[in-house]
């Protein structure tokens, strides 16, 4: 059997963890950084979050369930993405997570990204992930 593999980034920003935090978890905020996405969830274990947007001319709806939240230290939540054109399957679901270390007075974010189903999948994530947080790290800097 084959192991799925894992995307991973770490992106030191010179932000106190509270604001990072923020950063990840505030709807108004996520729509500068990511792409334009509207996150909508109450932010609960167990909630639903759901990312809509269009990219390129095109509409899309992510969703998933927020698994873990213990803030300011570690978000993780499933993520199934419309643009996979995957089943709505459990099997098909990613898992991210956020870690978030104090650090140098900033904060060390870690993002993980399960299930990617090939190395080329995993370096297009990491390169998102890293793209993503570039542009997050622009804002609250």
């Amino acid at each position: 059997m084959k192991t799925p593999l894992h995307a991973h980034i770490e992106l030191y920003l010179n932000a106190p963890i509270q604001k990072v935090w923020n950063a990840l978890t505030t709807p108004e905020t996520i729509k500068l950084y990511f792409f334009g996405t509207l996150a909508q969830s109450d932010w609960k274990v167990g909630s639903p979050l759901v990312f809509t947007g269009e990219w390129e001319g095109k509409t899309y709806i992510d969703k998933g369930t927020i698994l873990q939240s213990n803030p300011p230290y570690l978000f993780e939540y499933d993520y199934l993405s419309s643009w996979s054109n995957k089943p709505d399957v459990p099997e098909n679901y990613n898992t991210i997570s956020y870690t978030l270390t104090e650090q140098n007075n900033g904060t060390l974010l870690s993002i993980t990204q399960n299930n990617c189903t090939d190395e080329a999948q995993q370096k297009h994530s990491e390169e998102n992930w890293m793209m993503i947080m570039t542009n997050m790290k622009k804002i609250i800097e």
